[in-house]
């Protein structure tokens, strides 16, 4: 079996920062194993596998680990493949996941995103994440994943994590988070239990991040830094029960999977 296979950057301005993932586009979808077995032998925080249906693609996404239920960077990489490459020529792709439609549209060099929203709930603080992140937040949150609020920018980017510690938080990522004078507000995105300790940048977790800011800053659009290594920016708007997330994409690399 030959897979095509492309490495993107996605959020990305240029090579070489924002988050690369992998699209495998497949005619039918294989025994799970052996996405699992491509994704960690990519070894990338995701690997991106798409199915054509009538309308759209039926999309799953894997990290070297699990099969995760969203996510926003290898869906932006995969539609750039599609713009990009392969000469998709309608006004939107439509992506069909387990649990949601996504669609993706052209606004010049960016890449929109339109997901379902996240509300996040405030929560108590576990004892583990305040060891594991060895700082504790003004305020924490939880949807899918743990939302973290620091007072300031630079205590995020100053985080050091205790990566064993965290892994005891299972099946929740943490994103940790303060406003920002440049940026409406930056972030960084911790999940260890999916064997990531630290994503370059998440697409995902603005669509709770884009809730939480649109509500206290009282602005429906912001501009959104993750400030891992790599860096990325995020435009992010507030449509109420869904959000946009948008961002640029460039191409590492093109290939084949023989198995």
């Amino acid at each position: 079996m030959k897979i095509p296979i492309f490495q993107i950057d996605a959020f990305a301005d240029q090579l070489f920062e924002g988050n690369p993932a992998a699209v495998c586009f497949l005619d039918e979808f294989p025994d799970k194993t052996i996405m699992h077995n491509i994704a960690a032998e990519n070894n990338l925080s995701e690997t991106a596998f798409l199915v054509k249906e009538k309308d759209g693609y039926h999309l799953r996404w894997f990290t070297p680990s699990i099969e995760v239920e969203l996510c926003g960077h290898a869906t932006l990489a995969a539609a750039h493949v599609l713009f990009k490459h392969l000469n998709f020529d309608e006004e939107y792709i439509r992506f069909y996941t387990k649990n949601c439609r996504i669609s993706v549209k052209q606004d010049g060099d960016l890449l929109v995103m339109n997901f379902p929203a996240r509300f996040p709930v405030e929560v108590p603080m576990p004892a583990d994440l305040i060891e594991g992140l060895g700082a504790e937040p003004v305020k924490l949150f939880k949807d899918m994943n743990y939302l973290a609020v620091f007072d300031s920018p630079k205590q995020v980017r100053d985080l050091k994590p205790r990566f064993r510690v965290l892994s005891r938080i299972n099946y929740a990522g943490i994103i940790c988070t303060a406003a920002d004078e440049e940026y409406d507000f930056v972030s960084r995105y911790f999940a260890p239990y999916a064997g990531i300790n630290e994503d370059p940048v998440t697409g995902s977790a603005h669509t709770s991040l884009t809730t939480y800011w649109s509500k206290v800053l009282g602005k429906k659009e912001l501009v959104a830094r993750q400030i891992s290594k790599r860096g990325g920016t995020l435009y992010c708007k507030d449509l109420g029960d869904r959000v946009e997330i948008a961002g640029k994409a460039i191409t590492y690399l093109k290939g084949e999977i023989e198995i």
